[in-house]
């Protein structure tokens, strides 16, 4: 089931760009996905489509909407729910309802979902919302935040770490200059960040220390499970940029991409 796996967020606090969102996605190497591009189904949605099970981790709307979902790790509960927590991203991206009414409207059947981190804005508002350990929802301060694996706003390493850098980005002056692919590379470079955390900081989610390690930095490389792709998307009351660079088995790069979607919404 689709997901992100650490997402950096700041929610109204840039003067160019109401939110600021970037983020890997980290799943097995063989599960195949589409490239982040239109979606054939809805052209005014952006973004990269999981092909296994028809959702996505994170998707834009030309409408003024973004949807992006982590899942929460629990090893010592094997995940048993029928619907992907994907189609939540896909649904939200694809619809109309204001965020706090998809949310209120999940709420009956969030358990049937595998276990979620999800971020839904429609334009004027940013929800967060979960089913771990049961449903709930609440508005995102203004800020910057970080949703990984654990609980909204967890202290973990990764989390710190993506969080200084989009805060350090932001505050630059390369913030307010026209965006190309080359001016987004300091954030880019500290998503490719490969360097575990010291074993004190790690979290226990119940997978065992080794298991820990390897997932505590941002990028998680490996054969057969891995860091895909990193993720960019700048919200401006204008346009959208949403920049993808995406990796194989054990961190090959594997293409990049880059659009400025005009928003109408």
């Amino acid at each position: 089931m689709p997901g992100m796996c650490l997402i950096a967020v700041a929610w109204q606090h840039h003067p160019r760009y109401a939110l600021a969102l970037i983020a890997n996605r980290d799943e097995f190497h063989g599960r195949p996905a589409a490239v982040a591009g239109p979606d054939p189904a809805a052209p005014d949605v952006y973004g990269g489509r999981d092909l296994q099970a028809g959702g996505s981790w994170l998707q834009v709307s030309t409408r003024g909407r973004l949807a992006a979902v982590t899942n929460v790790r629990d090893g010592r509960n094997p995940e048993a729910a029928p619907r992907s927590r994907g189609a939540l991203v896909r649904d939200f991206a694809r619809g109309s309802d204001d965020a706090a009414s998809f949310v209120t409207q999940l709420a009956p059947i969030a358990a049937e979902h595998g276990r979620y981190n999800l971020l839904c804005w429609d334009g004027a508002a940013l929800l967060f919302a979960t089913n771990h350990p049961e449903a709930a929802s609440r508005p995102v301060a203004p800020g910057v935040h970080a949703m990984s694996n654990g609980a909204f706003d967890a202290p973990w390493p990764k989390s710190g770490h993506a969080t200084r850098a989009l805060r350090t980005w932001l505050d630059s002056p390369a913030s307010l200059r026209e965006v190309g692919d080359d001016a987004l590379d300091p954030l880019f470079v500290a998503l490719a960040d490969t360097l575990p955390a010291p074993d004190a900081a790690l979290p226990d989610t119940g997978v065992g220390l080794e298991m820990e390690r390897w997932l505590s930095p941002p990028f998680v490389r490996g054969e057969r499970y891995g860091t895909r792709c990193s993720s960019i998307v700048l919200v401006g009351a204008e346009a959208i940029v949403f920049a993808e660079r995406r990796f194989g088995p054990d961190g090959v790069p594997q293409g990049d991409s880059f659009a400025q979607l005009v928003r109408s919404g």
